[in-house]
């Protein structure tokens, strides 16, 4: 880790021993009403949630847990197989109220600083694009952050994330079980159906949630399966 990338020390104390080797980052917002009520809580025993990193609006990046331990910030998760996202990931938290306490756009600020410090992660981790994912990819069932309103296209630039389909033709599966099948097979816990949907529209439709399947997102899923399986994904 470059120490320039890191402004701010505030040890957690909530973390334990890896049992897996790092392949995955998983992006977050605090979802709390200011960026110290968010670093109490992540430092807070009781509350046995933490993260590696805290970005705050201002820029500010403050690291919490040590990334050779494991933070507890995925909770009960799924993503290609993986259940103990925790032990896999290096987990960030960007400061943004989220969707009950006002939910806003990301600051520039917050994108500048996280775009080095992620690179720097998935370099060491030699962690794929693919596996750069939010906490509503990994938790459709609970979760909806980082939020529609991420700004994954910014990542994607920079090869930091997996770049956002263009499919020229709507396309529509066979029946509905044929596409929960292939969503499942792209990475997601489709055991809430509706809301692995939504998920997947977060991250890969974010202007249009519906909860429901159309040839937007059948297409969108299929040139993301297509990458996959060709090996465009790194």
């Amino acid at each position: 880790m470059n120490r320039w990338l890191v402004h701010r020390e505030v040890p957690s104390p909530n973390w334990n021993e890896r049992r897996l080797p790092v392949s995955m980052v998983v992006l977050h917002y605090t979802g709390m009403e200011s960026a110290d009520a968010a670093i109490a809580r992540l430092c807070d025993a009781e509350a046995q949630v933490s993260a590696h990193y805290l970005i705050d609006e201002d820029g500010m990046v403050v690291r919490l847990v040590d990334e050779a331990h494991r933070a507890w910030h995925a909770g009960r998760s799924y993503w290609r197989g993986e259940t103990d996202i925790n032990s896999a990931s290096v987990g960030i938290e960007l400061v943004n109220p989220g969707h009950e306490f006002g939910y806003r756009p990301f600051t520039d600020a917050q994108m500048e600083a996280l775009v080095p410090l992620l690179d720097d992660i998935v370099e060491r981790h030699a962690i794929t694009p693919a596996n750069v994912v939010g906490h509503s990819d990994i938790a459709p069932a609970r979760k909806t952050d980082p939020g529609e309103l991420f700004d994954w296209d910014l990542l994607a630039r920079y090869g930091l994330a997996q770049p956002r389909p263009k499919p020229r033709m709507r396309l529509i599966y066979d029946n509905d079980g044929a596409f929960y099948l292939a969503l499942e097979r792209f990475g997601y816990d489709i055991s809430d159906r509706a809301a692995a949907i939504r998920a997947f529209e977060r991250r890969w439709r974010p202007h249009r949630i519906t909860g429901e399947i159309d040839g937007q997102i059948g297409a969108l899923l299929f040139e993301l399966l297509i990458a996959r399986d060709m090996g465009f994904e790194d």
